[in-house]
């Protein structure tokens, strides 16, 4: 072994704990883990401080109170099977507000005569919070799963309109340049070129619907149902159970991340183009 091949393995081995440490630290993982690990130990510190009083339960109190749940049912089911509800509510509602929304939006982004006539209803209905519906959906459909998925969907179709309509007509103009160089025709612009542009913000779109989905739910269980996550929820209020909210709020969190996440596995998988850019 030479001399200096003999040096850089020397200089490869000698890592000082700084260094070490900080190549620790540039790992997205362990930061996850501190960001998370930070976060309990302030919320339990606050809750032994009665920085809120006894309405703040301790981390391991709420842990209690799900595994309760899940053996002990609440008003006749279990943690579970709540969580089904509101779950089936979310994802029918959602499937109806993309695909009702989703072609709305690309008829507006590619008809100027479609954007005319839906513009100024949609600009008139938009800004109407979706819990404003809540008592024209009980005179309408009464108390049972139509009015809950009714209220979903005004919640969830909004962005999905939105965001379908800004991907269409907001495609850079220099992109429909080149494809018309090289000989495109206009079925062409719109397959290769409008569509490829336009699926990341449609996508985008389509979270966001999911998360109004999940917001709009709680809204619509408040009213007259005996089951679902908002049920829960209202529940502990009632009963003065802070662990038992906070416990329904942080099953929602992680169920609505996890779909968060196939949606996300989704676009990647429908426009791989998205992630070699990033």
């Amino acid at each position: 072994m030479s001399n200096e091949a003999f040096a850089n393995s020397g200089s490869s081995k000698a890592k000082t704990p700084w260094e070490y440490l900080s190549s620790i630290f540039k790992n997205v993982y362990v930061l996850y883990v501190i960001s998370i690990v930070s976060f309990l130990l302030i919320w339990d510190l606050m809750s032994v401080l009665n920085v809120l009083g006894r309405f703040l339960p301790r981390p391991v109190e709420v842990l209690y109170q799900l595994y309760d749940m899940l053996i002990h049912p609440l008003a006749g089911k279990t943690l579970m099977m709540h969580l089904w509800f509101s779950l089936r509510r979310v994802l029918i509602a959602f499937v109806i507000a993309v695909v009702i929304g989703v072609p709305i939006g690309i008829s507006m982004g590619f008809s100027p005569y479609v954007n005319a006539i839906v513009k100024p209803v949609f600009d008139m209905f938009k800004p109407m919070p979706p819990i404003a519906w809540i008592s024209l959906a009980i005179l309408w459909f009464g108390i049972g799963e139509t009015s809950k998925i009714f209220i979903i969907i005004i919640g969830a179709v909004v962005p999905c309109i939105i965001n379908s309509y800004n991907g269409i007509r907001l495609v850079d103009p220099e992109m429909y340049d080149c494809i018309r160089m090289l000989g495109g025709n206009k079925r062409q612009e719109v397959i290769q070129v409008t569509f490829p542009a336009a699926f990341p913000a449609i996508f985008a779109g389509i979270q966001i619907s999911l998360s109004m989905a999940w917001t709009t739910v709680l809204a619509a269980e408040l009213v007259g149902a005996r089951e679902g996550m908002g049920f829960i929820i209202i529940s502990g209020m009632n009963q003065s159970k802070p662990a038992m909210i906070i416990g329904g709020m942080v099953v929602i969190a992680l169920t609505a991340w996890a779909i968060s996440m196939v949606v996300t596995h989704m676009e990647r998988w429908v426009c791989p183009w998205k992630t070699n850019l990033e």
